[in-house]
């Protein structure tokens, strides 16, 4: 009976020790309202990945494109107690769940986001100057003189600021006209309500070299703005067409050597992996005083679109 009391007596710690050992290991919540969009998809997997053997639990969510209840879930995520939380979405516009999770005293995270006081940091690519690379390409491509349509995205720091450096550089060039400044429909990606706003473009400008180039703040319009321009037989025109992100789609679209010309190659994985290390950073007890990481960008172009294929 003695045996039997003392097995049961260290049975009992083990699962009291397991059961610490489970709470100790950290829990993590993504949150993000744009897991429809291709560069959200894959910052989270790099994320994911880097997570892989830490011992986290990661728990993404997807707002479907509702911003607003962001901040519902952020305040979920606070009262389950998670340890960390990592936002994909403007700051700004989810203000309320952040002051819930600072007065809990869980660090928040942007990955991919914008600068906030109440985020630790926000780990990105440098938008300013992927926005100048692309919009530089398009004015030298064309001459200086054009008429150029604009695809962006306003309510999202990190493709808001592309526009505003993009609009600089073609306000500077004083022959480039902008005849377009468009804001597509991402809830299904953004592709499909691009091209429908394109064709509305093409037909109101039907005459061949009316529409010199295309500047997109990101892929999904620049691909939805190309099938419109080669479902309206106006692909030999010499429309040059430019995205940022370098989506698996976007390097086909490049590579085939058509009217899409350029984009940006972001490191989506190592902005995940970037994310995950200042998470563990923080969560071993270190103070991050960098409030912006940046992680490299590369222009892609037909001259070096190979060396992206199959990545």
């Amino acid at each position: 009976m003695r045996r039997l009391s003392v097995v049961l007596a260290v049975l009992a710690l083990l699962l009291i020790g397991g059961g610490v050992l489970a709470q100790d290991a950290p829990t993590v919540a993504v949150i993000t309202p744009y897991l429809a969009q291709p560069g959200t998809q894959f910052v989270v997997e790099g994320f994911q990945t880097a997570a892989e053997g830490t011992g986290w639990t990661v728990n993404v969510i997807d707002t479907a494109g509702d911003v607003a209840a962001v901040i519902s879930r952020i305040e979920d995520v606070v009262n389950q107690g998670v340890d960390a939380i990592v936002i994909n979405v403007d700051p700004a516009q989810v203000a309320a769940g952040l002051e819930v999770a600072s007065a809990a005293g869980i660090p928040v995270f942007g990955m991919d986001a914008g600068s906030d006081p109440l985020l630790v940091t926000n780990v990105t690519s440098n938008g300013y100057a992927m926005a100048a690379e692309t919009a530089t390409y398009v004015a030298d491509r064309i001459g200086g003189a054009g008429r150029v349509v604009m695809f962006v995205f306003d309510p999202f720091p990190p493709v808001q600021k592309r526009g505003i450096i993009a609009d600089t550089i073609f306000a500077n060039n004083p022959d480039i006209e902008v005849i377009d400044r468009i804001t597509p429909d991402v809830a299904d990606g953004g592709i499909a309500d691009s091209r429908a706003k394109m064709e509305a473009v093409l037909a109101a400008n039907p005459e061949p070299g009316s529409i010199s180039a295309v500047w997109a703040a990101w892929d999904q319009p620049a691909l939805g703005a190309l099938q419109a321009i080669e479902a309206a037989g106006r692909q030999n025109e010499g429309i040059v067409i430019v995205g940022i992100d370098a989506n698996p789609q976007a390097l086909d679209a490049i590579a085939a050597g058509g009217n899409f010309e350029a984009s940006v190659a972001q490191d989506f994985a190592g902005i995940g992996a970037a994310t995950a290390d200042a998470v563990a950073r923080v969560l071993a007890g270190e103070t991050i005083n960098q409030r912006v990481i940046y992680v490299p960008t590369v222009l892609v172009t037909g001259a070096n679109v190979a060396e992206f294929l199959g990545d």
